[in-house]
């Protein structure tokens, strides 16, 4: 229920392009985002007390199962704000209405 009527988000899936050198390199598909809806959980937030310090906000975000190309390398677009996947999305195996993938997303400083 969580996720068909959460919270809309945008993720830019991964893809691996040719660099200039001949390098494979991992980005964020500059094509456009895919639309999603989420549930969204916090995990842990830290502020910045002292100038120099980075604010860090974590946030799990489940979505449905049928969501390939998406690692951690890929970026998400939430709340007005930009974040980045920091552990790799996991699998959650189960009924067809259960199954997901649960992403860790911190957002950018």
């Amino acid at each position: 229920m969580q996720r068909r009527r959460g919270q809309a988000a945008r993720i830019w899936k991964a893809k691996t392009i040719v660099d200039n050198r001949g390098n494979e390199v991992v980005v964020a598909d500059a094509d456009g985002p895919h639309e999603v809806r989420a549930a969204f959980i916090p995990q842990r937030s830290a502020r910045a007390e002292v100038p120099g310090q980075a604010q860090i906000n974590v946030t799990r975000m489940i979505v449905a199962a049928d969501l390939p190309d998406v690692n951690l390398w890929s970026r998400v677009a939430w709340a007005g704000r930009q974040w980045d996947v920091v552990t790799p999305p996991a699998y959650h195996h189960g009924t067809r209405r259960t199954r997901h993938w649960s992403i860790d997303i911190r957002e950018r400083p």
